[in-house]
């Protein structure tokens, strides 16, 4: 018996002894690369980046992973981006996104080689599904007379774009808007029919300076069927017209999978529905999970691509660059003002 304790024990030893050594034949796994999704040669990978010169005039700088320091849109493109989003304000008081800030930053997406949204507001500051204040210049007018401005500041600034090179490939008539626009007159719910007035005047603008963009109407939680089928509905009754549905998805890290599937289906109907292609036109998700960031993107992405028909045409992740900026926690920066692997998921 001891002669066998004895026997075990040196066969132990060799064994740890081999292991230590190097002399075991035991294969570490192989490190998982990661692949980022494949999608149509026309899809549109973007961001909505509007923040940028506001963000530059205050000091703050962009870098590459490596650290090395590089203009935003050059590092959008080297990301794998293809497309920037850009907001318009009518008159903010601060001057930022008002359209000489939005020409100037269309310029160089423009040289970037970028496509281009044009992200009307209607507003002098923030419209989304709780805020749509008109312009204060716009404050009293009738509403013919405010559909007939909304158009006429509509053609000013696709003429403007247009003088200084730029075609837009998109425009939003709105942003977010889930009950209408440019309140009293536009909300939805208590006046359909003068929203879908504004969204038609919107259209007409966009058109009468350039037939070949596209017009977008945007309303928000792309995983909402039943608002969907409300709006549209209600705009199309009213005989509104436009190009693209857009959509905003701001799930968080537990829920993604859920809501990327039920915006799937959402998608596919809007397009069964209505007969027109549809676009993620804002994502985001907190910026200190970017291993589940990315696992959101690049689901969302694939959903998108393979929405019938070739109908999902691309996603935008909003103002991914905003790093220790305006306390906004849902970029995909670090705190050193580098990607994180968030953004891979629009890599080539």
């Amino acid at each position: 018996m001891k002669r066998a304790l004895w026997l075990c024990g040196i066969s132990t030893l060799i064994l740890l002894s081999c292991s230590k050594s190097g002399g075991s034949n035991v294969v570490p796994p192989p490190t998982k690369t990661y692949t980022p999704p494949v999608v149509s040669s026309t899809f549109a990978k973007g961001a909505d980046i509007s923040w940028v010169t506001q963000m530059e005039s205050s000091g703050v700088k962009f870098y590459d992973k490596t650290g090395a320091q590089q203009d935003l849109f050059a590092l959008m493109k080297s990301l794998g981006m293809n497309s920037i989003r850009l907001r318009a304000w009518v008159n903010p008081s601060d001057g930022w996104c008002n359209t000489a800030d939005l020409v100037a930053k269309a310029i160089r997406a423009k040289n970037a080689g970028m496509k281009i949204i044009i992200d009307f507001h209607y507003s002098d500051i923030w419209a989304d599904p709780g805020h749509q204040t008109k312009p204060a210049a716009w404050v009293g007018l009738t509403f013919p007379n405010l559909v007939t401005t909304m158009h006429d500041y509509t053609v000013s600034v696709m003429n403007t774009l247009k003088t200084n090179g730029i075609t837009p490939d998109w425009v939003q008539v709105g942003n977010e808007t889930d009950d209408g626009m440019l309140w009293e007159d536009g909300r939805a719910s208590t006046n359909m029919a003068n929203f879908a007035a504004l969204v038609e005047a919107g259209y007409q603008a966009v058109k009468s300076v350039s037939s070949t963009t596209k017009v977008i109407v945007h309303v928000s939680n792309g995983f909402n069927n039943s608002l969907f089928r409300y709006m549209f509905d209600g705009l199309k009754t009213n005989g509104a017209q436009w190009d693209i549905i857009g959509m905003s998805l701001y799930p968080s890290t537990t829920n993604y999978t859920t809501l990327d599937a039920q915006c799937l289906a959402n998608m596919n109907d809007m397009v069964s529905r209505y007969g027109t292609p549809v676009m993620v036109v804002e994502v985001g998700m907190s910026a200190s999970d970017p291993t589940n960031s990315r696992a959101f993107l690049t689901d969302i992405i694939t959903k998108v691509n393979s929405v019938s028909g070739g109908n999902g045409l691309g996603v935008f992740y909003w103002e991914p660059e905003a790093y220790n900026w305006q306390s906004y926690g849902l970029g995909a920066f670090d705190s050193t003002g580098k990607p994180t692997i968030a953004l891979d998921a629009f890599g080539n």
